[in-house]
């Protein structure tokens, strides 16, 4: 009997036109790709496969063949990206980096990056754009949904109404956004603060005064802070769970392998308690 074949799982392939460092800790880097298909999504993600040191993947790369054909300890490291922005015509997808130094894989990878550069991808995923009939928008994020914030921002109808509050380290990271809707955007920073890492977002939004229960929410970021926003919107303030996005794009202390498994048990211990 002869074996199956690997399920195909053929990544995309981006490869660095031009980088900016945008904030002191903020890198920008536009990659052209001729295999990418934007999905309308403002919070549109992929996932970034950075190769390990000394080891020869099959080009073009499929982590169907390579999960089949390496060990574990072979296989790229994947993180996840916010798309800041997508140019059909030009081809270019444009990604933010946060960098701390040498810190994680994805940040230096970036500081380092190239005209000619390739980078291999899966994606895109996301769930969010705003809704054209809210009677108005909350957008409440940190660095890490800076991006996704930015690209709604942008997408938002003439006049449309916005609230935005943002948590950044200090007023250097503070970014411009363009756009047509009539937005009212919040900066808190951390450096000076006495608080912990959200709590100033945390209590801005819990002091806002709603225009209306009229509003379509999008709460991305350090998973703390937003999961005391979705007690906060869907207990307290009773909002309908399609009009909140909310996902904890990562959590203090941990990589994102090691988010993304704590965030697998906790769902699984959520289906448990329902039953399911």
């Amino acid at each position: 009997m002869s074996t199956p074949a690997p399920r195909s799982r053929r990544a995309k392939l981006g490869v660095v036109r031009r980088t900016e460092r945008i904030t002191p800790h903020m890198i920008r880097v536009v990659l052209s790709c001729d295999e990418f298909t934007g999905n309308g999504k403002t919070d549109m993600y992929v996932k970034l496969l950075f190769p390990q040191p000394g080891v020869e993947y099959p080009d073009p790369l499929d982590m169907g063949v390579v999960r089949e054909q390496f060990p574990s300890e072979q296989w790229p490291t994947m993180r996840t990206y916010t798309v800041r922005a997508w140019d059909e015509a030009a081809r270019e997808l444009t990604i933010d980096f946060v960098h701390h130094g040498d810190e994680g894989t994805a940040g230096p990878w970036a500081a380092k990056a190239q005209p000619g550069d390739k980078l291999w991808f899966n994606g895109p995923g996301g769930g969010y754009a705003p809704d054209e009939s809210a009677g108005w928008h909350l957008l409440v994020g940190d660095e890490s949904a800076l991006p996704a914030i930015g690209a709604a921002v942008e997408a938002l109808p003439a006049g449309a109404k916005a609230k935005v509050f943002v948590e950044v380290e200090d007023e250097s990271e503070q970014q411009k956004f363009s756009g047509s809707g009539d937005v009212d955007v919040v900066w808190f920073h951390r450096a000076g603060s006495t608080g912990g890492r959200g709590d100033q977002l945390v209590e801005a939004v819990t002091a806002l005064d709603f225009p209306s229960d009229d509003v379509h929410a999008f709460v991305h970021g350090e998973a703390g802070f937003v999961l005391r926003l979705r007690r906060y919107l869907f207990t307290e303030r009773g909002l309908p769970r399609d009009r909140v996005s909310l996902s904890g794009y990562w959590r203090l202390g941990k990589n994102e392998d090691g988010w993304q498994a704590e965030k697998a048990e906790i769902a699984r211990q959520e289906r448990a308690a329902a039953g399911d």
